[in-house]
């Protein structure tokens, strides 16, 4: 089931007279992220060894859904840096810094969707412009569709999860040592994850 728009060989004609699929169709409305149940986080290489992974505990968010005109559907993101929580409160501290991404001067890290397409099945790229400091530029990330549900509570659901893998120096954030033994303390190449489940408003 497409929630964004499919890439297909079919003419505009033909596609304009194709029915809206009606689980498709009930999935319009606006979205508000649920911080509660979602994670954002990030994975990033440790002195060439090993992984060092964390999360942003507080973010906020809003989706649109179009089921007439999927592709028109779009994606908001606020995350808070200085909630930044990889376990060790002595890095996190760093990370907050001028070295990394200096929480106090610039204290959310933002995206804001430009478009979305369907790659196959449930699984999506939504592309959009990223800004972390005073940087913004270009990103995509490719998601699936997890499917809906109405919790305990009558809340309708929607749930993705996805990835995409940026160069942090592209945004400003170069901070690095070498190491002895040859090589750099940190990777420049940091995998974002995300693990989304989104509330439908009232209307």
């Amino acid at each position: 089931m497409g929630i964004f728009s499919r890439k297909n060989n079919e003419s505009a004609t033909t596609t304009a007279t194709l029915p809206v699929d009606p689980a498709l169709a009930a999935l319009t409305g606006e979205y508000t992220i649920d911080p509660a149940h979602s994670s954002i986080g990030f994975t990033v290489r440790h002195a060439m060894v090993t992984n060092v992974r964390g999360t942003f505990a507080e973010h906020e968010g809003s989706l649109k859904l179009d089921g007439s005109d999927p592709g028109a559907s779009t994606a908001s993101i606020d995350v808070k840096i200085a909630s930044i929580d990889t376990g060790i409160g002595d890095r996190d501290g760093h990370l907050r810094s001028g070295d990394f991404f200096d929480a106090e001067q610039f204290p959310l890290m933002t995206f804001r969707s430009t478009s979305a397409e369907q790659l196959g099945g449930d699984k999506y790229r939504v592309t959009g412009d990223l800004t972390i400091k005073d940087v913004t530029k270009p990103l995509s990330i490719d998601l699936e569709f997890n499917g809906t549900a109405t919790d305990v509570y009558g809340n309708e659901r929607v749930g993705f999860e996805g990835s995409a893998e940026i160069l942090r120096s592209a945004w400003g954030l170069t901070w690095n040592a070498a190491l002895e033994t040859g090589g750099v303390m940190v990777s420049d190449k940091v995998k974002l994850n995300f693990d989304i489940s989104a509330i439908k408003n009232a209307a």
